[in-house]
């Protein structure tokens, strides 16, 4: 595997799922003998996420974890919301018949990620993969290249992993159920009511990050 993309890839599931956390600083040394690999690599993967919007560059700091705010959660799962209910009022119209099989596959799936899971890190792992390909399934059906591009810019991964790592079981269950239901509205061609299931579903998501981030600041 390229070096890059090897650097990139490790230190961006640092960052998702919180062994990085927001802040920390990002040693191109340190982490050049963490990951076994020249200093170049680790360079260029930083500035690959810089550019993703997952690192800052400080001065006199260097680079950091972008840290993240209550008011930056707030725009962020804001823009999200009205971007995905779009998504999902267009696949109600859009949607071929393949797809919906494949949609209806992907929330039996996330069920059943969910019914195994646990709080350990590679649990959480595949409730957010498969989270993501129920999510990404859903953007496919609208058939609107432009939003599917402004949601890949829009979703913020380690925030969406640090909302399942904070839910119990049975808000899990209950993204669950959310998706049965969206994935049923689409099928009915009910775009406003997929569009609301789906807004309300990523508010959820929204309601734990702040509920652990008041935590955090006791």
């Amino acid at each position: 595997m390229n070096q890059a993309r090897d650097a990139y890839d490790r230190i961006r599931d640092a960052i998702v799922e919180g062994r990085l956390a927001p802040s920390d600083r990002l040693i191109e040394q340190r982490l050049a003998a963490d990951l076994n690999l020249s200093r170049t690599p680790i360079r260029e993967a930083l500035r690959r996420l810089q550019a993703e919007g997952l690192v800052i560059s400080e001065a006199n700091r260097g680079a950091i974890v972008r840290p993240v705010s209550e008011e930056e959660i707030l725009d962020y799962y804001e823009m999200r919301c009205r971007l995905e209910a779009y998504a999902s009022e267009l696949a109600a119209e859009r949607i071929e018949p393949d797809q919906l099989e494949l949609l209806r596959s992907d929330a039996v799936e996330f069920e059943r990620v969910v019914e195994h899971s646990d709080s350990t890190t590679e649990s959480i792992r595949q409730v957010n993969a498969a989270n993501k390909q129920l999510h990404g399934r859903i953007v496919e059906a609208a058939r609107h290249p432009r939003l599917a591009q402004l949601l890949n810019q829009a979703v913020d991964a380690p925030l969406v992993f640090t909302a399942f790592r904070r839910y119990q079981i049975d808000e899990r269950r209950r993204s669950a159920q959310f998706h049965y239901m969206i994935t049923e509205a689409i099928a009915n061609g009910e775009g406003r009511r997929a569009g609301n299931l789906m807004a309300e579903h990523i508010m959820q998501g929204r309601d734990a990050l702040l509920e652990n981030l008041a935590v955090t600041e006791k």
